[in-house]
């Protein structure tokens, strides 16, 4: 049979022109047989193979080194060449049967013909020749099913043979694999990788060349996600198989700053700069939906990360209520953590001047806040700096780290001008501790004291001092363009932004204490420190350089608006509630006093007469018709209230079970979908796991439902709910909540059932 290979190649030497004798080519034939000999290949190799390659290195050795021998074998060859030139359809097949590949087509490819015993010695040099894909073309038809003549012992003894074959095969893919990795081709070079796997997997043979393809996909992941994350938006298949590969690595260190073993080699700061060269390749709704995942370890990094992404996707979309989840996140970092600066754009962007005065106050960030004076010097306040600072901050330290905002504009005057926003801010009412638990779409940790922050640990709270990015560079320049991975997996690229260290937790959280216990009056947030009437002005209208026709009354930032008349809503719904409380005592009352009446005139009174109707007290004497469930009615009509409240019950009966003793994570997807879906599942995974639950008891108040004016399959529902929950830990109670809020839920319908799909807290 013929093989493409030739007697210098075997013993790696050049081919010589024909006739000519180069000095000492005697004794450095010599030499590379020698050095081909003692160069054994794998010990997993039978004996069979072994000898075919040794006969093969020797044949080569005896021809090239009888000059005879030689002379004719330079004279086929010659010829052999030149019939391939002028007709090489004619070489389709060799003498042994064997299908040609397209090598053979090649008219400067030689080749030489060998018995069928030796094709396995030549399956090994040609892998050492690293002719990978010729290898497996070469060797995938002899081992398919309807090749009989492995099975007859054409090529030597099949049991021998055959798992010699497979094992050049497998490290052919495995040579192959990582040749495509040296070459930036990472997600081939993992099909290879894994196709050689499968193939050992399958005949359940040398479990060690397993181990080392295992080792190389190891080492290969974070390449793999960079590649197919970086694809088009429309490759949404590949992409997501990059964001599972993510999470898979996630899981196995235990979040961003964990310390456990993914294999893939990387340090926690190596992870650390992974994560932030695969940010520019997400979008803001990726990173809000991984990074709020992942704050919920805890982790400070996730957290801190999450914030970005609310922020981003909130200025971008105008959706302040992004930026006020995000700034509820910086609340829980702040007790640890110096994120002054970002509270202070977060309060500046939801309209709340006088608590972003307050943050820079307590910031340790002394070059920022010289940028910021120094542009509010014709100011009675910081607010003109503060402005100029987070536009900033926004276009060169944010969006760049987001693909579906790194060519957007960041405008605060059209941020502030944008009615919906306007809208959002003139209601946004005070901030509770209720709406720091898990009404929000990123629900609590175990403890809700500690929440998105990393158990004291000096390596996860170095690692937050790493990733944070520094805002200073917001004053003087756009950030640097991210690098990609070199070829090695632990060295990986450095952060595009410098490093910024935080400052002492302990020395921000006792200023900031002792900040607060003064008079806003007192503080100044200027050098003058005299503040005009122009500081009680909307942001909207200071930012636009705007004065309103009518000055509203001024409110400290955060608290809730009253009526028209002065009147607190709250105030007014507590007096509903106890007015109607005593009504329904009232009416009580009554309805006891009227059956004990009624009792008394038919006790002893006259018996009744004639023949009587036979009634039995379990069947009914008038068929009565069965009603539709609140469910059954909403499979395709529109909603109600009825069918509202009923979706509601059903969800937080889903919820109990999910997230209680028994964990029954399964009927999730029969009210949940996408992105509440994920989450959830996410959470009550980890309760699972980490050993706690919640017990809950809920109550619906009223409800109101819209229908979407353009989809019949989607609506809007806004309840008053009221939660009392009760979490254990390891079995003991650790923690009570009792929660009333007003929620909008998102429902799409699918399938004749209605789901939720988001939710978000109401003023």
């Amino acid at each position: 049979m013929l093989v493409p290979l030739d007697y210098y190649r075997i013993l790696g030497l050049p081919i010589q022109v024909p006739g000519v004798e180069t000095p000492g080519y005697a004794e450095q034939l010599k030499q590379a047989h020698r050095d081909r000999k003692e160069q054994l290949p794998r010990r997993e190799y039978s004996e069979v193979a072994t000898s075919a390659r040794r006969q093969l290195i020797d044949e080569a050795y005896t021809v090239l080194s009888d000059p005879e021998e030689r002379q004719k074998y330079d004279a086929s060859f010659l010829a052999k060449a030149y019939e391939l030139e002028s007709a090489p359809g004619d070489s389709s097949k060799g003498r042994g049967g064997l299908e040609s590949t397209d090598s053979y087509l090649d008219p400067n490819t030689p080749n030489i013909d060998i018995p069928s015993e030796g094709f396995i010695g030549s399956l090994l040099i040609l892998q050492e020749l690293g002719e990978y894909e010729l290898v497996l073309k070469l060797g995938l038809p002899i081992l398919s099913g309807s090749n009989i003549s492995l099975k007859n012992g054409r090529f030597g003894d099949p049991k021998l043979v055959e798992a010699d074959i497979i094992l050049t095969l497998a490290l052919a893919c495995l040579e192959l694999g990582r040749e495509q990795w040296q070459g930036g081709k990472y997600e081939n070079a993992a099909i290879s990788l894994e196709n050689g796997q499968e193939m050992l997997l399958r005949e359940g043979l040398f479990p060690a060349v397993r181990g080392e393809m295992q080792a190389d996909l190891y080492k290969l992941r974070p390449y793999r996600i960079l590649e197919l994350l970086a694809l088009p938006e429309t490759r949404g298949k590949e992409r997501q198989r990059g964001l599972q590969l993510l999470q898979d690595m996630l899981q196995e260190r235990g979040g961003i700053d964990g310390t456990g073993d993914d294999r893939s080699g990387l340090s926690v700061d190596d992870f650390l700069r992974f994560i932030q060269q695969l940010r520019s390749h997400l979008t803001a709704a990726e990173q809000q939906e991984l990074f709020e995942a992942e704050a919920r370890r805890p982790s400070a990094v996730a957290t801190y990360l999450a914030v970005y992404a609310l922020v981003a996707r909130g200025f971008a979309a105008r959706q302040p209520a992004l930026i006020r989840r995000g700034q509820m996140l910086l609340t829980h970092l702040g007790r640890r953590q110096d994120v002054h600066l970002e509270q202070s754009v977060c309060s500046l962007l939801l309209g709340q001047t006088e608590d972003a005065a307050q943050s820079l106050e307590l910031t340790q960030e002394q070059e920022t806040l010289t940028f910021i004076r120094e542009n509010s010097r014709n100011s009675p306040d910081l607010l003109p700096g503060l402005c100029l600072y987070a536009e900033r901050w926004l276009q060169s330290e944010v969006f760049p780290h987001f693909r579906d905002l790194a060519s957007a504009q960041a405008s605060l005057k059209d941020y502030f001008a944008d009615e919906q926003v306007q809208a959002y801010l003139e209601a946004l009412p005070e901030t509770t501790a209720d709406e720091v638990n898990e009404w929000m779409v990123v629900p609590p940790p175990p403890n809700p004291v500690t929440i998105g922050l990393p158990q004291p640990s000096p390596t996860r709270e170095s690692a937050f001092t790493t990733l944070r990015l520094e805002s200073n560079g917001a004053t003087n320049g756009t950030p640097g363009k991210n690098p990609s991975l070199s070829s090695s997996a632990v060295s990986l690229a450095t952060l595009p932004t410098a490093i910024r260290t935080s400052s002492s937790p302990d020395t921000a959280g006792s200023g900031r204490i002792r900040d607060r216990a003064r008079p806003s009056e007192d503080r100044s947030a200027s050098g003058n420190g005299k503040r005009d009437d122009r500081s009680k002005l909307p942001v909207a209208a200071r930012v636009r350089g705007l004065e309103p026709i009518e000055t509203p009354p001024s409110r400290r930032s955060g608290v809730g608006r009253t009526g028209a008349k002065g009147k607190n809503p709250k105030l007014e719904r507590w007096i509903l509630l106890g007015v109607g409380g005593l009504l329904g005592l009232l009416l009580l009352w009554l309805l006891i006093n009227s059956l004990r009446w009624m009792a008394g005139l038919f006790q002893g009174g006259p018996s009744l007469r004639g023949e009587q109707l036979s009634i039995q007290l379990d069947q009914t004497v008038i068929p009565i018709a069965t009603q539709p469930t609140p469910e059954e009615l909403g499979a395709t009509g529109p909603i109600n209230e009825a069918i509202a409240q009923g979706i509601l019950q059903k969800w937080f009966t889903i919820k109990s079970a999910a997230l209680g003793s028994t964990h029954q994570v399964e009927q999730l997807p029969e009210i949940l979908m996408d992105p509440a879906l994920s989450l959830w599942q996410r959470r009550a995974e980890a309760a699972r796991q980490e050993n706690w639950y919640w017990e809950y008891d809920h109550n619906i108040q009223e409800t109101g439902v819209e229908m979407s004016p353009t989809d019949p399959n989607r609506a809007t529902v806004e309840a008053q709910v009221s939660e009392t929950a009760r979490l254990f830990e390891n079995g003991q109670l650790s923690n009570t909540r009792d929660d009333n809020l007003r929620v909008q839920y998102q429902l799409v319908r699918e399938g004749g059932q209605w789901r939720i799909r988001d939710w978000v807290i109401l003023p």
